[in-house]
């Protein structure tokens, strides 16, 4: 499943290709709530104002698709769009909570600069692209991991990642549903799994099967920031072998499935087997937030809500219990969630 970025840029190089007039359109700016985050992109095929991508979810894809289709190939610099600077913008566009967008809008120039993004990304490396709002010059830099999307106003850098990348050790029936829902979220999905007679039943389309030891498909492919492994397997000589490898790599997430009686042991394993504590510590387990979950795709809900929450910088702190609700509490630095 292609990510959100990748689906805008190869679509905007194929409608290049073939001739039309294409704007790019990126979030630069945020204010109260907005429903997309900075980096966000959208691009508009200016012949007919088709889209794809997006920028708030609702109607300014609508509105700004049909301004650019009118102005045609004329806006060949840069430019500034901003919605909800108004009450009655907020209200036209749907946009919640006094929420305020500043948009750079950009008429492309060449496909080739697109592809060049993407042969990036398919090789998990790093591209910042710069756009000066000014002359509309664009390029292209390798980046660091920990960039992050810039706007001052004047210049618009915009980081290209690899795909989030997940690891899952096990093709069982829980691998399945956090697969089909990590998806949905961006993830490319791999599932390690050197059991034959189980590795044979994994069936999720664009979910890749690596039938390699789990430490070695952990060592190969948790290579970087953008990356996580969970142990869902339940079978100790598989996922310590995961687990071994991922808590000393730079991947930015590391679970495993099981109580917190199995965590313990986990741990104490893991312990014995001279892991230093400091990796052990980050070890999330029982894998997930604590939602009452029950049923496999209850499971996957949890698992990915914390992946979520760590992905997006939330710290989990403590676990208390909410009144008159019977449900557990995560109590974190900006949510509370019931």
């Amino acid at each position: 499943m292609q990510s959100a970025d990748q689906e805008v840029l190869e679509t905007a190089a194929g409608w290049l290709d073939a001739g039309h007039v294409v704007y790019l359109v990126t979030v630069a700016r945020t204010w109260g709530s907005s429903p997309r985050p900075p980096g966000s992109l959208l691009a508009v095929r200016a012949d007919d104002a088709r889209f794809v991508g997006s920028v708030s979810g609702g109607c300014v894809e609508d509105d700004l698709s049909a301004r650019l289709a009118a102005h045609g190939a004329s806006l060949t610099l840069p430019r500034i769009e901003s919605y909800g600077v108004t009450p009655e913008q907020n209200h036209k566009f749907g946009l919640p909570c006094g929420g305020h967008l500043d948009l750079v809008v950009e008429q492309l120039a060449s496909a080739e600069p697109l592809r060049a993004i993407l042969r990036a990304m398919g090789a998990r490396r790093l591209t910042a692209r710069r756009i000066c709002l000014a002359t509309g010059e664009v390029s292209l830099h390798a980046t660091e991991r920990d960039a992050v999307l810039r706007f001052d106003g004047e210049n618009l850098i915009k980081v290209f990642g690899p795909a989030w990348r997940l690891v899952l050790i096990g093709a069982g029936q829980l691998s399945r549903f956090v697969a089909q829902m990590a998806q949905a979220l961006d993830y490319e999905v791999i599932v390690c799994d050197p059991r034959e007679e189980v590795a044979a039943s994994w069936q999720v389309a664009d979910a890749a099967l690596d039938t390699r030891s789990p430490d070695d498909a952990v060592h190969a492919l948790a290579r970087d920031t953008r990356s996580a492994v969970i142990a869902l397997t339940h079978e100790p000589k598989l996922d310590d072998l995961a687990l071994m490898e991922a808590l000393v790599s730079p991947a930015f997430y590391v679970g495993a499935l099981g109580s917190r009686a199995n965590n313990a042991k986990r741990r104490a394993r893991l312990a014995s087997l001279a892991l230093p504590p400091e990796a052990i510590a980050r070890l999330h387990g029982p894998v997930g937030l604590p939602i009452g979950s029950r049923t496999p795709a209850e499971i996957a809900v949890a698992i990915l809500a914390e992946l979520t929450a760590v992905r997006n910088g939330i710290v989990l702190r403590a676990v208390s219990h909410a009144p008159n609700a019977g449900f557990p509490t995560v109590v974190s630095d900006e949510i509370y969630t019931i």
